[in-house]
């Protein structure tokens, strides 16, 4: 069954099949929905990532099949699958009714097994997790900040602007508003401080500059810019999301992108057209998969391990894409 992200994020309990594969670009929405199982989903919360289960899918095949002894409800949570999962979910047979699965995945394109299963099956439910609008951004700070004084359209825009319609990122920064102006009014100017315009600026200035392939600008903005490691995750997601754009246009007529970045969807920020733009010239689809790759496993070092210095692998990641950039 395929149901629409919105629908199931204002209702979870209408997915009434066992196993249910969420995915897509909007990292943020997928963490939403993990946290609206956890909270909403009465049971033992058992979670694996799709490497786990691969090595030892003995191990997960018991996990399902025993009872638990303190919790009647088991519901599992696994986290970047792939088409390589495929022929374990296939071999699933839930056989107690109080067991429920939910995978998450991220982009999964047209020609995956994975998706194309989920899709032509009446027994799973597959939900696609699309990049937000500006709207639905307004609507969730609207909500989130109702019982707050000072809400201007200013303000919110403000918030959508630092947030680059990164979902993950603007659940953060709510929460840090949220915190800040406890019991106060939302002040403009501090909430610009709050919000760490400056970092955020460089690093979107680094971004840009890996991206065009200039590698004296990289270097420069390397040496000099404040990068905040704890939002180490939300940079990666900035450079993942900013390449699944740019692949949407590798399939375009390169003597009409410049309509062809003024027609895709959502927008692209005013300010970050002339970028996207020189950008796409640059990327084709195998650069694109390859500077993916990378920073998948950019993220999973980062995920697994506490120790690495992840100042010197961001910068690494940020040379290797330039490096990209400019390459055949």
């Amino acid at each position: 069954m395929i149901y629409k992200s919105y629908l199931v994020e204002s209702n979870i309990d209408m997915l009434q099949n066992k196993i249910a594969l969420f995915y897509g670009e909007n990292i943020g929405l997928l963490d939403d929905f993990k946290s609206l199982i956890i909270n909403k989903k009465k049971g033992e919360i058992i979670k694996f990532i799709q490497d786990d289960i691969l090595q030892k899918p003995i191990h997960f095949e018991n996990e399902i099949t025993n009872i638990s002894l303190f919790d009647q409800n088991k519901i599992f949570l696994i986290s970047d699958v792939s088409d390589k999962i495929l022929n374990i979910i296939q071999e699933i047979k839930i056989e107690n009714n109080d067991v429920r699965i939910f995978l998450f995945a991220k982009v999964l394109e047209k020609k995956s097994k994975l998706r194309s299963h989920f899709e032509k099956s009446s027994n799973l439910d597959i939900i696609a997790c699309y990049q937000d609008n500006e709207l639905s951004l307004k609507n969730i700070i609207i909500k989130k900040l109702k019982n707050f004084k000072g809400v201007t359209q200013d303000v919110i825009k403000t918030i959508i602007d630092n947030c680059s319609n990164d979902r993950a990122k603007l659940n953060n920064e709510l929460c840090k508003i949220r915190i800040f102006f406890d019991k106060k009014n939302i002040n403009l100017e501090q909430l610009e401080e709050l919000l760490n315009l400056k970092q955020d600026d460089d690093f979107n200035s680094l971004k840009n500059s890996a991206l065009c392939g200039q590698k004296k600008k990289t270097n420069e903005i390397l040496s000099t810019s404040l990068i905040d490691l704890d939002k180490s995750i939300f940079y990666l997601t900035t450079l993942n999301q900013r390449l699944i754009r740019l692949k949407e246009l590798t399939e375009k007529d390169k003597n009409r992108l410049e309509s062809a970045v003024n027609e895709i969807k959502p927008p692209i920020f005013w300010k970050e057209r002339p970028f996207f733009l020189n950008q796409a010239k640059l990327w084709n689809a195998r650069k694109i998969n390859k500077a993916l790759d990378k920073i998948y496993h950019t993220e999973i070092k980062f995920k697994t391990n506490s120790n690495v210095n992840k100042s010197v692998i961001l910068k690494n990641l940020i040379v290797d894409i330039c490096n990209l950039a400019n390459a055949a």
